[in-house]
């Protein structure tokens, strides 16, 4: 049994917890959170000892592995020292909300071969993943357009949106790793618009947008088009569509059912499910602890590397300079 140390016990870390707790391959080994109740909260949930630091969490002889899901502006510090333990490390993303200590880190951890997995967990989901096959595969033939669309439920509480980074860097950098993987190629031009429709007043508080759009380009011409709410009153959105020269593949919304009930004058179907990323992507984050065990155990490849996490931060940096100045950004002008 993989014993992992979970560092954060928020939403996040809390279901990370239970799910490795069930994992027939891996245990909760530590928890840390500088919020004592919410770490006694999982040790209860899960029989594991609370530590007192990080350190000692590096330091427990039977923790083999870390989580890292604590605030944005740690991720990098305790990824450094992780990997410094002697520790393979899942982190949640972004890295950090800075492309330069992305790269500090980078450079910090440059020496180790320990597996370091980035928590982007949308490339896990059935759905989104059998879309991939399909262009990979070459079932729909060459990939023309890649269209994402991911609306939430409803806007996060203010304190969560003031430490965010900004929708780009909070929200959309999971379309950002989702177009890169479904691509194949690294987009090159980048050009967002931005627009405060859902809560004008705190956008403007926050020098933030609620809705985004964002097209950007490879090399070779493949589009893909990102589109992005705060706000879906009919619940969480989440959508793929890929379109080549034989077809298109498509991964739907995840609904409480498949029944369609038509009459004379309707036709209804289900609302997507209203729980939000932890109901709409159960199977992905249990994958995604698979992916990590396979990864520590058996030196497989992670699934979502250290670079995957940098491009995505440097995709959304492309994105915020574009959506500022009004103008196509390159990728290369950002590094």
């Amino acid at each position: 049994m993989l014993g992992i140390g979970i560092l954060g016990c928020g939403r996040i870390g809390a279901m990370h917890a239970a799910n490795i707790a069930a994992h027939p391959r891996a245990r909760v080994a530590a928890v840390y959170d500088i919020n004592v109740a919410a770490a006694q909260a999982v040790s209860r949930a899960t029989g594991a000892p609370v530590m007192p630091s990080a350190a000692e969490v590096f330091a427990a002889p039977d923790v083999d592995a870390v989580l890292i899901a604590t605030a944005t502006d740690t991720h990098a510090d305790l990824l450094e020292q992780a990997i410094a333990a002697g520790k393979p490390v899942l982190c949640e993303k972004p890295i950090d909300l800075s492309l330069a200590r992305v790269d500090s880190c980078a450079a910090a951890i440059a020496h180790t071969t320990l597996p370091v997995q980035i928590g982007f967990v949308r490339r896990f989901d059935p759905g989104h993943r059998a879309v991939f096959e399909a262009v990979h595969d070459g079932t729909i033939g060459d990939l023309h357009q890649l269209v994402i669309t991911s609306r939430d439920p409803g806007l996060p509480p203010e304190a969560y949106l003031e430490k965010s980074g900004g929708i780009l860097r909070d929200m959309t950098i999971h379309d950002f790793d989702m177009a890169r993987y479904i691509l194949g190629e690294e987009p090159t031009r980048v050009f967002a618009v931005g627009s405060r429709l859902v809560a004008p007043a705190l956008m403007d508080a926050l020098g933030d947008e609620d809705t985004i759009t964002v097209v950007m380009t490879t090399d070779t011409g493949r589009q893909a088009i990102l589109i992005n709410s705060r706000e879906a009153t009919y619940g969480y959105d989440q959508r793929v569509e890929a379109f080549g020269s034989q077809g298109m593949a498509v991964s739907e919304n995840r609904r409480p059912h498949h029944m369609v009930l038509s009459g004379s004058t309707f036709t209804e179907h289900a609302a997507p499910l209203l729980n939000f990323f932890i109901e709409r992507y159960r199977e992905a984050f249990n994958a995604e602890i698979d992916a990590f065990v396979d990864a520590v155990e058996n030196g497989s490849p992670v699934t979502v590397s250290y670079h995957d996490g940098r491009q995505a931060l440097l995709l959304a940096e492309a994105a915020l300079k574009s959506l500022k100045e009004g103008r196509i950004v390159t990728t290369g002008e950002i590094g």
